[in-house]
């Protein structure tokens, strides 16, 4: 029985001293663990700073992670967006409406709301645009001494306001403007391919029609220089079609109701490059009846301004 009780007494001492092994073994490894995890976190930090502030000294590499980064993100954000909000968002353009030739007609004065109104329906264009053209060939016009309505019958009769329109002599816009030979006046505006934005081409096409008037000495012998024709016998009944348009547009101006059905005045092609810019001028005298035209000229090279 005593030895019995010797050995369970042993058993249990062992039982004791291993528990106490273990526990001290298990605490070891833990605090060892421990200390392998802090000094791992440590040295990844440090790994992290120093990758931040390699990047950071180098424009390119912080611009090319930045870029992956947002590429990710957007990557992400793209596989949970439906595919037509997507092409929604890629198509979207907030600042467009800053490029649109338009305006209210409700802004316009009565004259120019009548005028617009009438060329919307007898040119079969919207009216916003042509509102905002008839707005500024009051504005330039009102500058530089020629009637509005001048300017839109020359529209009418040169691109029927196509404002996208080339003769086969290379002139362009609303105006059929010659662009290679006014291609200096364009530079105010940023370039040649500034032909093709209604407001420029109408006001470069008014600095050209007023130095023609100015040249030739009267308005429709200034039309025959416009066209083009200065030196041919016949100017292909272009004066005449610009100056009948401009009396309808006077009328519709005036409040007369016109029918807008009336046959409308077939763009007439330049039969030489116009208007004969690079010819040598004819010494013709400015009229006596125009309204100081020395300031109307130097209120043209303002246009751009």
């Amino acid at each position: 029985m005593t030895a019995l009780r010797r050995l369970t007494a042993r058993v249990r001492r062992l039982g004791d001293a291993s528990a106490a092994s273990a526990g001290v073994f298990l605490r070891d490894v833990g605090q060892g663990l421990l200390e392998v995890s802090h000094n791992t976190l440590a040295l990844v930090g440090l790994v992290a700073i120093g990758a931040v502030l390699f990047v950071g000294g180098r424009a390119d590499l912080r611009q090319s992670v930045e870029s992956q980064t947002l590429d990710w993100l957007q990557a992400r954000q793209d596989a949970r967006t439906d595919p037509s909000e997507l092409l929604a968002a890629q198509l979207a353009e907030p600042g467009a409406i800053a490029r649109a030739t338009a305006a209210n007609p409700k802004e316009l004065t009565r004259q120019q709301a009548n005028v617009a109104h009438y060329i919307a329906r007898r040119y079969r264009v919207a009216p916003e645009p042509i509102s905002r053209l008839v707005k500024e060939a009051w504005s330039v016009g009102d500058r530089v001494g020629i009637e509005p309505t001048l300017i839109l019958a020359i529209m009418a009769v040169e691109s029927s306001f196509n404002p996208f329109a080339e003769s086969p002599v290379g002139a362009q816009g609303l105006m059929q403007v010659m662009t290679r030979i006014h291609d200096d006046k364009y530079e105010a505006f940023g370039g040649n391919f500034a032909a093709f934005d209604p407001v420029t081409n109408l006001r470069v096409g008014v600095q050209v029609l007023r130095e023609c008037i100015a040249r030739a000495g009267s308005l429709e012998a200034g039309l025959r220089y416009y066209v083009g024709a200065a030196n041919l016998p016949d100017d292909g009944g272009y004066a005449g079609k610009v100056l009948a348009e401009q009396a309808t547009l006077r009328q519709v101006a005036g409040g007369k109701v016109v029918a807008v059905n009336a046959p409308r005045p077939i763009p007439v092609a330049s039969p030489q490059p116009k208007p004969d810019a690079a010819a040598v001028p004819i010494p013709v005298p400015i009229k006596t009846d125009d309204k100081q035209p020395a300031e109307q000229i130097a209120a043209l090279g303002k246009l751009s301004s």
